[in-house]
């Protein structure tokens, strides 16, 4: 089956062409959808959802029709030849927002819902789409907006006797506590960020390090070409997984060597190996077990950081040391030592795996974008630089509680520019 929908001030005349007389509002009724000609184009359910109350605001039918590509078309074509046209990526949602069913922070995680890819990112999206976080963001925005009201009611009344100013110490107390509030905002904003972010596990080391054949047994197939001879992998080479309920993808890269007899195929394998690393959500170095840290890997080690790096001993099968979790020399740097011939140690690899990939529970996680961590983070300096002025006036004060205010009102759409909304919206899909 598939589902067009039809929204707009022209809806009933549209969709009364292709379907004839619309249902009652809510009720689904069988209708024979047809051409300028009459010929029918399908048979199928037809629901109407009058203004104000659809999920735009406006007049909304739904054509529930078979879902095969020419019935779909022609359905599509035969909309536009009456009146409609076809709509932008998430202009239903943007005219939810005009039409005020959606706040932006609420739109926003519709977007979210659907790029959702495990239970915790949904979880955090449906709190955000049923309005936890917009509420709480326009709670400390009208508490910002009380204090300025106090501070320019004493500005513009300063010689009348009815009018009492806030006291300085009392008015650091307000916005400190304001401040409180929006850390925790931040936290459960920033949690959702993290339980709603996908990355690579990328797999980076020296040739011959059994890269390749590492990707293999963590991927169960052969997704990447093994062979003796070093430097048979020469490009990145990707595979879809999932660890700790998230998907993510495993990079296998080209060995890290320079020097004689390095072609510029091969230089050009390393420079995108370290580009690949560099943006990982973990990195894997395997070295040889027995051998030592060359400069690459140290090199490695020095730009990712161990608190995004597992470091793997590999063929542990040919040294017979034991396998799984060990004790490194690096402070910090976690140890795992397999054989992926054999198998063993790959169970305590993935255990490392999982936790490093599989993100924090989000249990109380907010849906939220890099953007509104950055306006909560704008909101925070103009709060505390409102404290620090304190002494210096309260003009000074209202500036910056105004600042803050507007950077919140930023994430809930009560301050919007048209920039805004156009890279907001023009990253949803077609149909939302």
């Amino acid at each position: 089956m598939a589902v067009v929908r039809l929204s707009g001030p022209n809806t009933q005349g549209i969709a009364g062409a292709i379907a004839g007389r619309l249902p009652v509002p809510r009720y689904a009724a069988l209708r024979t959808f047809r051409d300028a000609d009459g010929a029918a184009i399908d048979r199928g359910l037809l629901l109407y959802f009058p203004a104000p109350n659809s999920y735009t605001g406006d007049d909304t039918v739904e054509f529930h029709c078979h879902g095969g590509p020419a019935v779909v078309e022609a359905l599509l074509r035969h909309l536009v030849q009456v009146g409609a046209r076809g709509a932008e990526p998430g202009e239903f949602t943007q005219r939810a927002y005009l039409n005020g069913r959606l706040d932006l922070s609420q739109a926003e995680a519709v977007a979210a819902l659907i790029e959702a890819e495990t239970g915790a990112a949904a979880a955090a999206a449906l709190r955000s789409l049923d309005g936890e976080f917009g509420q709480a963001v326009d709670a400390v925005a009208d508490w910002v907006a009380a204090v300025r009201v106090e501070l320019e009611a004493g500005l513009d009344f300063s010689d009348e006797e009815a009018v009492e100013g806030l006291g300085g110490g009392e008015l650091r107390g307000r916005i400190l506590g304001i401040v409180e509030h929006l850390e925790e905002i931040h936290r459960r904003a920033a949690l959702g960020v993290q339980v709603g972010r996908t990355g690579d596990l990328t797999i980076v080391g020296a040739p011959n390090m059994g890269k390749s054949s590492l990707m293999n047994a963590l991927c169960g197939r052969d997704a990447a070409i093994v062979h003796a001879a070093a430097g048979t992998t020469r490009d990145v080479v990707t595979e879809p997984i999932r660890f700790g309920g998230r998907s993510v993808r495993l990079v296998d890269t080209a060995g890290l060597r320079s020097g004689e007899g390095v072609g510029d195929v091969e230089v050009e394998g390393v420079r995108r190996a370290r580009r690949a690393a560099a943006g990982a959500l973990h990195v894997m170095l395997a070295v040889e077990d027995g051998q030592r840290l060359d400069e690459a890997a140290e090199s490695v080690i020095r730009k990712v950081g161990v608190e995004r790096m597992t470091l793997v001993r590999t063929k542990t099968d040919l040294g017979g040391g034991a396998t799984g979790l060990r004790d490194s020399k690096l402070v910090g740097l976690t140890e795992v030592a397999v054989s992926a011939k054999t198998g063993e140690g790959l169970e305590a690899l993935i255990a490392r795996l999982e936790e490093v990939g599989g993100g924090a529970s989000g249990e109380d996680a907010w849906a939220a974008k890099e953007r509104h961590l950055a306006a909560l983070d704008r909101a925070k300096a103009a709060l505390y630089r409102a404290c620090r002025a304190v002494e210096g006036g309260e003009e000074m004060v209202a500036e910056d509680l105004r600042e803050a205010q507007d950077q919140l009102g930023e994430i809930t759409g009560r301050v919007t520019t048209e920039e805004l909304l156009g890279r907001i919206f023009s990253s949803f899909c077609i149909g939302k």
